[in-house]
């Protein structure tokens, strides 16, 4: 099978995460505005605010839990579908009641492996930081740049790097999760310059998508935003008032024209982002994930080659003591 080929056939997931991210948006928005007013029902607008407060908390609990139990199941899912896609060249023609049964049956594996997610992203992050003070050591902005750049990069390949263990989770049945997602970043490391080549695909449909899906909504944002001058007219005074006692308000905020094209901008961004990462991510991780597995599947990590992290990051050499 192509990549094209799963990643129209594991489609839906995605289609299904988008309905549950669209979901968890209305039940925050209407725990708010419920919490708002019957607080201000029942005494006022102190009351509503102190209500706003409890509906913003309670929101904030029932989406994390939405998020953590279905929209990481069907994240799981996907992922097991598109491995079984690459590591057998075929899917079941009911791709989601196949991949809800494969995390049902695999259920702990699963809630282990987000578990241990947390270890797996500090092995990284650790040898993360070892690269930023390069950029840091520079100095000025230049040197900061560079070390923010080295930062962003390593966050976003830690997310791959964190699902194609999930994978690699998947194919190795026999193995604990936790020892398998500890395979899984030695592959990464033995086979690094493998791997690598996946950059190109990674930053250059990220960054195709962001022009092209990001510019789109942002300007369609921004339209929208203009038909309500006053409301950033009073926004941009406020911030202008506020710019007199601090230097260090942007000047752009005290501007209404340029605060209302921010505005858009973020607003685009921020559905830009939860798009990309339920239709475009996907697309993207399956020729990862391939490149990935094959490479794991001809070089199997033996103890030996444990030690060839172990050595590399405290957390890793720990979490490979507790697994054996």
């Amino acid at each position: 099978m192509t990549n094209r080929q799963i990643y129209a056939k594991t489609f839906g997931f995605s289609l299904r995460r988008v309905l549950f991210s669209v979901l968890s948006a209305v039940i925050f928005l209407a725990l708010l505005a419920g919490g708002f007013l019957i607080g201000h029902k029942i005494a006022g607008v102190e009351a509503g605010l102190l209500g706003l407060v409890i509906g913003l908390v309670i929101g904030l609990v029932v989406v994390s839990l939405i998020s953590r139990f279905i929209s990481y199941a069907l994240k799981a899912g996907q992922i097991a579908m598109i491995t079984r896609g690459v590591t057998e060249d075929s899917l079941p023609d009911d791709v989601i009641a196949e991949g809800k049964k494969t995390v049902k049956e695999r259920f702990l594996t699963v809630a282990v492996f987000f578990a241990i997610t947390g270890a797996i992203k500090g092995i990284f992050q650790q040898l993360s930081r070892l690269l930023t003070r390069a950029g840091d050591a520079i100095g000025g902005d230049t040197g900061r740049g560079i070390a923010n750049a080295i930062s962003t990069a390593v966050q976003i390949l830690v997310g791959y790097l964190c699902d194609c263990c999930l994978g690699w989770v998947f194919f190795r049945k026999a193995q604990s999760a936790a020892k398998a997602a500890c395979e899984g970043a030695v592959i990464f490391f033995k086979h690094g310059k493998t791997l690598l080549k996946n950059i190109g695909r990674i930053f250059g449909l990220g960054l195709l998508s962001l022009l092209l899906i990001g510019g789109l909504l942002s300007a369609a944002f921004s339209l929208i935003l203009f038909q309500f001058p006053a409301v950033f007219q009073n926004l941009a005074a406020i911030f202008a008032e506020a710019a007199a006692e601090d230097s260090e308000i942007p000047a752009f905020l005290t501007n209404p024209t340029t605060l209302t094209i921010a505005a858009g901008i973020l607003l685009g961004f921020i559905l830009w982002n939860i798009l990309h990462g339920v239709f475009v991510r996907p697309f993207v991780l399956t020729g990862v994930l391939r490149n990935f597995m094959e490479a794991g599947r001809n070089d199997i990590p033996d103890e030996a080659s444990f030690a060839l992290l172990d050595g590399k990051s405290k957390k890793f050499a720990k979490l490979h003591a507790e697994v054996g």
